[in-house]
């Protein structure tokens, strides 16, 4: 199946290389390019595509507020947020307006065509060096005491958590480990329960959080 893109960014030099990029991609289609969150929000509702690949930084309407109103409008349409620098301040309230993938600018097309793939698969794709900064700064986060896993994790959980940290889907996760993949569902929706998580990008977090990635 073709997977339908919307993308969004003020400046037209990288929305037009964006098209580029993207249209020289098998399978992928962009249905619509805007320069604000207004304009790709009309695009969402026009379209519905399957994925909304947005810059955080517009005037107006901004990637985080049309985040936040795509996943309560058009709950179909996954996101995508693209940021300049990986410390952006705005990435995380993004993620927490349900945006389920964070690209660098400086991301390649077969990093773009793989994370707009898993975000309209449902799984999360965050820069892993990116993701520390996010939830601890520049510092390394501290190792997880051995036999102290938190919130009575299991060691196999806490090993499928870090492998999500590291951006694999459960498809991946089960090769890795060499298990099914509905195993692994399973411990996912453990690891969740357990640490009261609503998606992976918050598991992400939890993981660095807790010396559970970073590694």
């Amino acid at each position: 199946m073709t997977l339908r893109v919307v993308l969004a960014d003020d400046q037209r030099i990288v929305r037009d290389g964006l098209v580029t990029l993207l249209g020289l991609l098998p399978g992928i289609e962009v249905v619509g390019a805007a320069a604000d969150g207004a304009a790709a929000l009309e695009l969402v509702a026009e379209h519905a595509p399957d994925v909304l690949l947005t810059d955080l930084r517009m005037p107006g309407v901004d990637g985080v507020e049309a985040t936040r109103r795509v996943r309560a409008e058009h709950p179909g349409t996954a996101v995508v947020v693209l940021t300049t620098y990986v410390d952006d301040e705005a990435v995380v309230p993004a993620l927490r307006a349900g945006a389920v993938g964070w690209l660098s600018k400086d991301a390649d097309a077969e990093a773009i065509g793989r994370a707009l793939r898993s975000a309209a698969d449902g799984q999360t794709t965050l820069d892993p060096v990116a993701a520390a900064r996010l939830v601890g700064g520049s510092a390394p986060p501290p190792a997880a005491a051995p036999g102290a896993l938190p919130d009575g994790l299991t060691p196999r959980e806490a090993e499928v958590l870090t492998l999500i940290a590291e951006g694999l889907s459960n498809q991946q996760i089960a090769r890795r480990l060499v298990v099914g993949e509905a195993t692994v569902k399973t411990h996912v929706n453990h690891l969740f329960a357990k640490a009261g998580l609503r998606d992976r990008a918050q598991a992400v977090r939890y993981a660095y959080r807790h010396g559970l990635a970073g590694g």
